[in-house]
């Protein structure tokens, strides 16, 4: 959730709970409530995405260095191809312009 929508949520869970607690209810308990409520829906959510367990933590550092390492090999393979259509049409003008210049390229002297 972005910032603007956190924002956001705290301000309806903010007005839920001063609208029980005009109702009577108890608001540090309200709000013990849907903290655990929090809680609970994150580990669930966890859970679903098989990253409830100790070795969690480790598995995401592993996932992210991984995507860095990807990003830089896609950035790298990318520099190379522009490396390599530059250089052959560099080859090709100088090709183009030594054949429109009349210069004698195949070197067997005639």
């Amino acid at each position: 959730m972005s910032a603007p929508q956190d924002a956001g949520a705290a301000a309806v869970l903010a007005q839920l709970l001063a609208q029980l607690a005009a109702e009577g209810a108890d608001p540090a308990g309200l709000r013990a409530v849907a903290e655990q409520a929090g809680e609970l829906g994150a580990t669930r959510a966890l859970t679903r995405l098989g990253l409830a367990d100790a070795g969690a933590a480790s598995d995401m550092a592993a996932l992210r260095e991984l995507l860095q390492t990807w990003r830089a090999a896609k950035r790298s393979a990318w520099r190379a191809l522009l490396g390599w259509v530059t250089r052959t049409l560099g080859a090709l003008l100088l090709l183009g312009l030594a054949m429109r210049l009349g210069i004698d390229l195949g070197g067997d002297g005639k």
